[in-house]
């Protein structure tokens, strides 16, 4: 599978992707205009090895809520990123069976690599 969740109306994610100049094989998922399931989450949690791993804490709702100074379990993570799309860290690059999550330099120049 060669998937990319990603929010169109980040300008990050848009910069990403046109970085990346991925095939028309990927398939493209605003998660703001069609939200991540359950099923998707799982998958994603199976490549990541936690759903703390696609958790975003540099959301602002993650500050406005206060969750860093709570004890957040892997069942939360997986509960706060299906409520609400800002807490996924983006993007998710899935590409077969390896997934590169987040915005990190590192990160995308590694999917960089995998495409190649």
């Amino acid at each position: 599978m060669k998937k990319v969740y990603y929010l169109k109306t980040c300008t990050t994610c848009t910069r990403i992707l046109k970085d990346l100049n991925l095939s028309s094989e990927f398939i493209l998922q605003d998660i703001k205009s069609e939200p991540i399931t359950s099923e998707q989450l799982d998958q994603m949690k199976a490549l990541s090895g936690s759903y703390e791993a696609l958790f975003s804490k540099r959301a602002k709702l993650y500050k406005e809520m206060d969750l860093k100074n709570q004890n957040l379990t892997e069942r939360d993570f997986k509960y706060y990123i299906l409520e609400h799309y800002t807490f996924l860290s983006r993007p998710v690059i899935i590409i077969n069976d390896s997934i590169f999550i987040g915005n990190s330099k590192k990160n995308i120049e590694t999917a960089k690599l995998a495409l190649q």
